[in-house]
């Protein structure tokens, strides 16, 4: 096992910058994803790991020891891309170990490596197809095993689910965290879908333009995101922003919140859609649509012309056009600096 340090990295090309020095650690045996939307420097973060790009600035550690301008083969890391970059002229059992070939392993050591790999991934049977002859879910065991056989202490994986129909990613979801806690190897995983950044990782380091908007446990960042955009990136459907000034109260509903003492303007009331409920007392709120899903049902509303979703439980009555009343515990609330994003307290 190792730990990962990246302290202070930046990364440009010319007047274009797509870090502005990041710094974070992944601790060894932990699977710590990178998140974030596109353009935000995930992928970039993890090719500087690995050595494919060099950084601008900065520096990166892998267990203790400074790798920054180590070329690939001498970090100790292997990598699973998001095309699984199979080569679709050998075999599961050659593409498994052209890397082991070429960095001339042994060969009784090579048939030991594949052997442990291939029965850790139900890949016995399949050894003798090509990539062709493989479906989705197993192309990503072949690059799985690929990297197993490395037998490196850190795996970095580039939005490997990516290409695969939900019910796979699902099950591969799965997979590889147990995967990754079986052989104790420390993982960077990015992906821009929260929902495996929260349901796989020990560690969520979400990125924005470049920067580290917040990095925590996945408990932390749906509790309590330190930013606006924490709160609408994290969680399915995202926190309800209102501007505090915009919110019509004529139950005077607010009163039993503790509103922060700042001009109304400057401030925003953050609340969960699961959080929010239909009671006889709340904010008045008109209802826009409703979007049946089976186990719950998903309310959008406006309050004041501001948007807000109601997580209501299974089939609800109303209807579009309804004015209904929101309310919540007030522990649910979270309030931001409306100039900054910052959370409040």
């Amino acid at each position: 096992m190792a730990t990962v340090e990246v302290i202070g990295v930046k990364k440009s090309w010319g007047s274009s910058v797509a870090l502005e020095g990041i710094t974070f650690t992944a601790e060894a045996g932990t699977l710590v994803a990178l998140l974030g939307p596109s353009g935000c420097g995930k992928s970039t973060t993890l090719r500087l790991i690995a050595g494919l790009d060099t950084a601008t600035d900065g520096k990166i550690l892998i267990n203790g020891k400074d790798v920054t301008d180590l070329p690939p083969a001498k970090r100790g890391v292997s990598m699973v891309f998001q095309s699984y970059a199979l080569f679709p002229h050998l075999t599961v059992k050659e593409n498994i170990l052209f890397g082991l070939k070429v960095r001339k392993v042994p060969a009784a050591e090579q048939q030991a490596r594949l052997k442990r790999a291939a029965e850790i991934l139900g890949l016995e049977k399949l050894l003798d197809r090509k990539p062709s002859q493989l479906s989705g879910g197993q192309q990503q065991r072949v690059a799985l095993g690929r990297a197993i056989v490395a037998e490196t202490p850190v795996c970095l994986m580039d939005e490997p689910l990516s290409n695969l129909d939900a019910k796979l990613r699902n099950e591969m979801r799965r997979e590889i965290r147990a995967l990754q806690q079986r052989l104790g190897i420390t993982m960077l995983y990015v992906t821009h879908d929260q929902v495996e950044a929260m349901t796989m990782a020990d560690q969520v380091v979400l990125m924005n333009a470049g920067h580290i908007e917040q990095d925590g446990t996945p408990e932390m960042l749906y509790e309590r995101p330190a930013t606006i955009f924490t709160a609408q990136f994290i969680g399915t459907p995202p926190m309800n922003i209102l501007k505090f000034a915009r919110i019509e109260d004529p139950d005077g509903w607010l009163a039993r919140l503790t509103v922060p003492d700042r001009d109304r303007s400057t401030i925003a009331l953050g609340v969960r859609p699961e959080s929010l409920r239909i009671e006889d007392q709340g904010l008045p709120a008109t209802v826009q649509s409703v979007e049946y899903l089976g186990a719950d049902s998903l309310i959008e509303t406006t309050v004041n012309g501001e948007r807000a979703v109601v997580r209501a439980s299974g089939n609800t009555r109303v209807r579009p056009g309804d004015v209904i009343r929101l309310a919540w515990d007030s522990g649910a609330t979270h309030w931001f600096d409306l100039s900054s994003g910052f959370r409040i307290g």
